[in-house]
Order: C-alpha cells, then sequence, then structure tokens
C-alpha cells in the first residue's frame, strides 16, 4: 500500500461493516474465460483476428480455450457458490449469439447464456450481464467498426436480441465495458483489437460507442420487465496533476476531458465539453455527431458503475522526452489524441504487476466525485483488482498476500466513501479467474482463482479465502498483512 493510504487504526477496522443487501460479486469477460471459440456457430469476434495476428499479442497467446468457461460453467458456479458470491457478472459474446452482428440469433449460443444464468439463479446467485466487453463480431469491423456510425445501430439490434432472450432471468443489464478502451486503444494507439492507429477513428469511434450506449438503452427498455436496471460499466481517470502550475493543470483537463468527460458529457449530461472540441479540432471536426444524438445517449440510468485500477499523474511536458508510462502498453501511437504535450509518470510506492501504482485513494476520489456529480445516481464497482505474480508452491497452495493488502485498502476506500456520502450498492472483484489479459496474453494473473492453463485446474487462492468472509460477514477485517 501507498504512503497515501495508512493502515486502519483498530478502531477504526472494527465499524468497517458495509450495510445489508449490498452486493458482493466478481467479474469475467467472454472472450478472456470462455474458450469454444469456434463451437456451436460461434465466427471470429475482432480479438480473435488480432490474437491470431503475429506479434499483437505476447506469446502468440489467444482466447481459443482461455478458461474453458464455455464446458466448465458448471464447476465454475460451484465454485462461486463455495466462495459466498452473491453475484456474477460476466459478459456475452456477440458473434457467439450473432455471428455477423445482423439478423437472427444462433439458438446454441443463446442457449449457452440461458444454462449459465439458470445454473447462477439456482446456486442464488444474481447474473448481472455485461452486452459488450470489447468483442465486436470481425463482420462488423470489416464494415467500419466503431468508427461507423452503422455499428451503433447493429449494437441496438444486439441488445434488444439478448434482452428478449435473457430478460426473463436478468434484471442487471450493462451496455458497454470501458467503452474508453475500445476506442482508444482499438483506434487510436492500436494496443488492443482491431488495432488501428487512427486519431480521428479514435474520437469518432466514441462518439458511436455513446450512440450505441444510448439506442442500447432504448431497446433493453423496450424489451426487458420494468423492474430491470440499466446501467455502463466506465473506466473513469482519477486524474492528478504531478503541480499546481498553469500548465500541469492544464495538462489534467486535457486527459480529464479524452478520459472522461467524452462519455460522462453525453451519457450523463447531453453534452460534449466545448474543451474537448478545442483540443481535437486539428484532428476531426466532430461532424459525426449530428442533430438529436445527444438526445439519444441521454437516457436515464439506474445506476453507474465504476472499474477502478490506478490513478493518473500527468504533466506538461517540459523536455524532448514523454515518460508514457499510463500502462496502456507500449506502442508507438498515443491512445491521448490532442495531448502530445503531456506526460504520465509513475508516483513512488507500490505497483501491481502490470506495474500499475497501488493507490485505494483514487477509488474514494472518483466515487465521491460521482456522488457529487450525479446526486441520487447508485454507485457500483464493477471491476477492482491487481495482477500479482502468484503461482502455487511445492504443496499447491497459491498465497497472495500483495492482492489481499489491494483489495483491503480499496474496499476500506469504498467504505470511506460511503461514510461521506456515496451511494454504493456493491462491489465486483476482477477477476473470479485468471484468464487471457489480453494483448498480455496469460502472462498476468488477476484471478482470486488460480488457473493452470495445462490442465484447467483451479485452485482458490488465500486472496479467494479473505474475499469469501468478507462476502460472507459484510465487515472489512483488520491489518491485512495478518492475512495472508
Amino acid at each position: 500500500m501507498t504512503a497515501a493510504t495508512p493502515a486502519p487504526s483498530t478502531t477504526e477496522s472494527a465499524t468497517r461493516r458495509f450495510p445489508p443487501g449490498f452486493v458482493w460479486g466478481a467479474s469475467t469477460a467472454a472472450y478472456q474465460v470462455e474458450g469454444a471459440a469456434r463451437e456451436d456457430g460461434r465466427t471470429p469476434s475482432i480479438w480473435d483476428t488480432f490474437s491470431h495476428t503475429p506479434g499483437r499479442t505476447l506469446n502468440g497467446d489467444t482466447g481459443d480455450v482461455a478458461c474453458d468457461h464455455y464446458h466448465r460453467y458448471r464447476d465454475d458456479v460451484a465454485l462461486m457458490s463455495r466462495l459466498g458470491l452473491g453475484a456474477y457478472r460476466f459478459s456475452v459474446s456477440w458473434s457467439r449469439v450473432q455471428p455477423t452482428g445482423r439478423g437472427p440469433a444462433v439458438q446454441q449460443g443463446l442457449d449457452f447464456y440461458r444454462a449459465l444464468t439458470d445454473e447462477l439463479l439456482d446456486a442464488g446467485i444474481t447474473p448481472v450481464l455485461t452486452l459488450y466487453h470489447w468483442d465486436l463480431p470481425q463482420e462488423l469491423e470489416d464494415a467500419g467498426g466503431w468508427p461507423a456510425r452503422e455499428t451503433a445501430y447493429r449494437f441496438a439490434d444486439y441488445a434488444a436480441l439478448v434482452g428478449e432472450a435473457l430478460g426473463d432471468r436478468v434484471e442487471m443489464w450493462t451496455t458497454l465495458n470501458e467503452p474508453w478502451c475500445s476506442a482508444f486503444l482499438g483506434y487510436g494507439s492500436g494496443v488492443h483489437a482491431p488495432g488501428r492507429t487512427d486519431p480521428a477513428a479514435a474520437l469518432h469511434a466514441a462518439h458511436h460507442l455513446n450512440l450505441a450506449h444510448g439506442l442500447g438503452v432504448s431497446a433493453l427498455r423496450t424489451v426487458l420487465p420494468s423492474r430491470a436496471q440499466a446501467m455502463v460499466s466506465l473506466n473513469p481517470a482519477a486524474v492528478r496533476p504531478r503541480s499546481d502550475s498553469e500548465a500541469d493543470l492544464d495538462a489534467a483537463r486535457r486527459i480529464d476531458a479524452l478520459a472522461n468527460r467524452v462519455f460522462t458529457g453525453p451519457m450523463l449530461h447531453g453534452r460534449y465539453d466545448e474543451d474537448l472540441f478545442a483540443d481535437t479540432a486539428r484532428i476531426t471536426d466532430w461532424s459525426c455527431v449530428r442533430d438529436g444524438d445527444l438526445e439519444l445517449i441521454h437516457q436515464p440510468l439506474d445506476a453507474l458503475c465504476v472499474n477502478y485500477y490506478t490513478p493518473s499523474l500527468v504533466s506538461a511536458v517540459d523536455s524532448g522526452d514523454v515518460e508514457r508510462s499510463d500502462g496502456h502498453g507500449a506502442s508507438a501511437h498515443s491512445p491521448w489524441p490532442g495531448a502530445g504535450r503531456v506526460a504520465f509518470h509513475q508516483p513512488p510506492g507500490a505497483r501491481t504487476d502490470m506495474g500499475w501504482s497501488i493507490d485505494p485513494t483514487g477509488l474514494s476520489d472518483l466515487l465521491l466525485g460521482f456522488t457529487r456529480e450525479v446526486p441520487g445516481l447508485p454507485l457500483y464497482i464493477t471491476e477492482n483488482g491487481a495482477a500479482c505474480a502468484d503461482e502455487p508452491d511445492a504443496t499447491g497452495r497459491v498465497d497472495d498476500p500483495e492482492r489481499i493488502a489491494y483489495l483491503h485498502g480499496h474496499l476500506a476506500a469504498v467504505h470511506r466513501a460511503m461514510a461521506e456520502g456515496a451511494d454504493v450498492r456493491g462491489y465486483f472483484l476482477w477477476s473470479l479467474l485468471d484468464n487471457f489479459e489480453w494483448a498480455y496474453g496469460y502472462t498476468k494473473r488477476f484471478g482470486a482463482v488460480h488457473v493452470d492453463y495445462a490442465t484447467q485446474r483451479r485452485t482458490p487462492k488465500s486472496s479467494a479465502a479473505w474475499y469469501a468472509e468478507v462476502c460472507r460477514t459484510g465487515l472489512l477485517p483488520g491489518d491485512p498483512g495478518a492475512a495472508g
């Protein structure tokens, strides 16, 4: 833990009880865990294509098998039950249920999600469904992908299709997961699928993802029961200037516009801020934003979901070298169009195996910031966790005290934010299982459960036992140093 997050006192930790009804869960994503890439009518997504392209992922790793969750979901749900999870957040593979991104569904694909959902409900675990976690059908990418307006309308059709199939079982629905990554890592820096490096395309993709969200919420509302909740999962950046200088404050403003307000502005307030347009005017004229789009995007939400891992420390560039340590992979192309004179810095202190600094105060700052920005809108943390270099010892046990310390610090930050007025309804650990970590392949382990990829053996780590006790009691224990 960083110096900014002191260990709690005994008195303080003894009062850290979360309220009854607080949702305790874990998250995964379809391409990262399912495998069965060519079974039952599924066709390639952009991540299939990207991962099979030489040089795109470490060691040439792909999600062809991943954690084989498609075949092992019953065992995985039983494992969730043993861990005491109250909810499971999963995503639907678009190309598994609608292989071309158009037209009728493949019933075998939908049947998998029906069966998974039924298994969860039978175990007393709430299903939380994400419609899009980065795996666009390749055929839609070939037609233009997210920079093309038509993709947003195809998403709305897909949302209605899945809603009609699972609306009788699922009450919590998320449209998009981290659209910033889809737009700016997929079309800007190219370190994520589809690997394009066009800053104008990245900005157009951001707008069309916003449009897809709004159209998707509207489509869901037409087919879901009134009790269903419609949400979106964003990965807002806790942006901090390195100093109070005018230049550093402006650097933070630029990154805030590109990381946060490009999505929260339209989704939460029905507007784009003028400084975003001014910063990017040399890249695009934003003619992709048509009359009526903002009204379509600005749909009422039942909750806002926040994914958080690490804050961003930025400054104006004061030399010829930019320290590009923003944690988004090596690339000659920036994921920050219009912010070429902004430098990213690594704060001192502990880091995860991703090289990301550990600072829970960023999470509490975001939660309290949204509480002020959209008072009355409930919040969920739908991803939070740490990659650690943990492996079984000679006895097969996997101890991961670093992850326990990370989770403890961040749950304490959530509790502090709630004490100050943030209406946080639940927390989802990322991730249930070690899995395919995108361009990093299988080299980074985020799971509370260790996966031996050769045998598919699941081994709950010490953090899984720790988290299970938190789920059972709703109480955050004392010093995490005693837990490992």
